[in-house]
């Protein structure tokens, strides 16, 4: 309703092959629930991405996909998928146009907050790292690290996105019975 569903018909992103995919393809003839990470080495989006996989088997069951899509390069993308061992697809957005088409906010303010600096040692304190090298690459660096992302529930169709989760903040993270509400059920 905000001009996003025209916009995405000209976003693409990356396979961790290389290849280049319309985002609205990841979800045109299914149901996915697409995760957004800040970027790839962040402490927070690693353990988004297990929050989430905590819950493929329902996912599955449902015949949603899984997918996390993050601002970097492909070879960032396959390093963060070899890390975590991550079980849904990943995709690499080098552009930030999937994010700018969403409109999910960027700023040292959104990054820097009491409740995310609580996030952050929560995750070390349960076993999450940071990937420092993956967070100083030069694109990650260049944009300066301050993208936050978000979670939407799309499809089946190009332009049927039912749920939108925007980060406030880094570590953002909804509720995930919200989560399986909109793509589950």
């Amino acid at each position: 309703s905000d001009g996003t569903d025209a916009v995405l018909g000209s976003v693409m992103v990356f396979d961790l092959n290389g290849i280049s995919i319309p985002i609205s393809d990841l979800w045109k003839d299914r149901k996915a629930v697409v995760a957004f990470a800040r970027h790839f080495g962040c402490v927070l989006c690693r353990k988004r991405a297990d929050y989430l996989a905590s819950e493929k088997e329902k996912m599955d069951a449902a015949g949603v996909a899984l997918v996390l899509i993050g601002p970097g390069s492909v070879d960032q993308a396959r390093a963060f998928s070899e890390q975590t061992n991550f079980k849904g697809e990943v995709y690499a957005d080098p552009s930030y146009s999937s994010y700018q088409a969403f409109k999910f906010v960027s700023g040292v303010s959104t990054t820097f907050t009491p409740g995310s600096g609580l996030k952050i040692i929560q995750a070390y304190l349960q076993g999450y790292r940071q990937d420092w090298k993956l967070s100083f690459e030069e694109d990650t660096r260049s944009r300066g690290g301050w993208q936050q992302g978000g979670i939407i529930v799309a499809g089946p169709g190009k332009t049927n996105i039912s749920y939108v989760h925007k980060d406030k903040e880094a570590g953002d993270d909804p509720d995930i019975d919200d989560i399986l509400k909109a793509c589950c059920m």
